[in-house]
């Protein structure tokens, strides 16, 4: 059994092709995922779809076939080229897919390094495969150590203590570029999301009033007075009334086409700052001369900066990640060969009672001396198997000796893929998502 993921992210794929990869909706993920471990050799999967990533994970016993077959159904859903994904997609295998996977848990690999978002959604998107039969304990153990590894890297390197999502970075350049003027301007908030009131507390925290706009007016008032005062509430409709009279606007909807388009400003003398942090994009190319328009991969470049002050953190917190990658292959090659061992010693002991019973039938042994005779060749089998199962637990820290234990594994017939491994589970695993 592999590992494997298939990464399109801010790092290696262009904005305009994420939003085409992007899942809009659980049943189109459900539809997804079903095709997908309908293949043979793919055991367990999830998705992770947010805004800077949409990455595929997978258990699987072909790691070749799964990557053709991913990249196939996303070619199919997206109507993307076949070939033009495999020019912008990152692949990782086995070791590198567990070090990538604790990497993005840990917010290492995130547009803003340090921010929180990212480990609640993967342990969401885990979750959903969970719940629809689609994920279960192979990758469990997976996201597991995962989510324990991140919570080391915030405790000890403090690397989230002020963590920084795309809204805030988006709020801070419109600071900026304002400067303190910014206070008391009016903010055009779109969308009542985590985004959306991110941008909105930022907003008001810099003195500015906030105009929050939602499809659901009951809603978006409620969501305005829980924000206080300075907030007031509209519905999408008055848009365009309100862009032709504001120029400080941040639009984070789940929309799945653009909603400012250019025929809608009527006032183009106006000098606006907007910031588009959906995906798929909310903002249309407006062709303003007077616009300055910042998308989610523009704020790449502002998030350098918070980048050099947390670098050193970081490289403290990738050593937490490969330390944790180590752990998890040990544990998990010694999870793969207790079951073994237990299994060679009870084919032994099942050995000794069937022929004893054998020899007391025959009238080689009395039956009263059965009980010593069934200690003395349990002991005799358990010191011969004892080197033995020594050696294989020894191959089992070595990451070549998967073949060793395969090799054991066909040669005594066992097998193992319906054992329950909470019963060998060490001290140090942390429960997951077990039911």
């Amino acid at each position: 059994m592999y590992y494997q993921v298939l990464a399109f992210n801010h790092h290696n794929c262009e904005q305009a092709l994420r939003e085409q990869l992007a899942f809009s909706s659980d049943e189109e993920k459900k539809a997804f995922l079903s095709e997908l471990v309908g293949f043979e050799f793919i055991h367990e999967a999830y998705i992770v779809s947010t805004c800077n990533r949409v990455e595929v994970v997978v258990a699987t016993r072909d790691n070749f076939a799964s990557y053709h077959s991913i990249l196939g159904l996303l070619s199919q859903k997206s109507k993307v080229d076949f070939y033009l994904l495999k020019e912008s997609v990152k692949r990782y295998d086995d070791e590198e897919a567990i070090m990538h996977i604790f990497t993005v848990v840990a917010s290492l690999d995130s547009l803003v390094i340090g921010e929180s978002q990212i480990t609640g959604q993967v342990k969401d998107a885990y979750k959903f495969s969970y719940d629809n039969g689609f994920a279960a304990r192979k990758l469990n153990r997976v996201v597991s150590y995962a989510v324990k590894c991140a919570a080391e890297v915030r405790n000890v390197t403090h690397i989230s203590k002020n963590p920084i999502s795309i809204a805030s970075v988006a709020v801070a350049q419109a600071h900026k570029i304002y400067g303190a003027n910014i206070s008391g301007m009016t903010g055009i908030v779109i969308g009542t999301g985590e985004m959306g009131l991110i941008a909105a507390k930022h907003l008001l925290r810099l003195g500015c009033d906030v105009l929050l706009l939602g499809r659901d007016k009951e809603k978006t008032v409620a969501i305005a007075k829980e924000l206080g005062e300075n907030v007031r509430a509209d519905t999408l409709e008055k848009l365009p009334k309100y862009i032709n009279r504001y120029r400080l606007l941040f639009s984070a909807t789940a929309a799945t086409e653009t909603i400012i388009q250019p025929h809608v400003i009527e006032n183009h003398e106006l000098d606006r700052v907007w910031f588009d942090m959906a995906i798929p994009r909310d903002i249309d190319d407006m062709g303003l001369e007077k616009l300055r328009l910042f998308r989610i991969d523009d704020l790449r470049s502002i998030s350098n900066e918070n980048y050099a002050l947390k670098q050193e953190q970081a490289v403290k917190a990738l050593d937490i990640v490969k330390r944790y990658k180590k752990e998890f292959y040990l544990w998990l090659r010694a999870l793969s060969i207790e079951p073994v061992i237990k299994d060679m010693r009870l084919q032994a002991k099942e050995a000794v009672s069937k022929e004893l019973e054998r020899a007391i039938d025959k009238k080689f042994v009395p039956r009263e001396y059965r009980e010593n005779m069934q200690k003395m060749a349990e002991q005799m089998f358990n010191r011969f198997l004892h080197d033995a199962t020594q050696n294989l637990r020894q191959s089992s820290t070595d990451k070549n000796g998967s073949n060793r234990v395969d090799a054991i594994k066909a040669i005594f017939e066992i097998d193992t893929d319906n054992v329950n491994v909470k019963q060998y589970k060490e001290e140090h695993h942390v429960k997951g998502y077990d039911k």
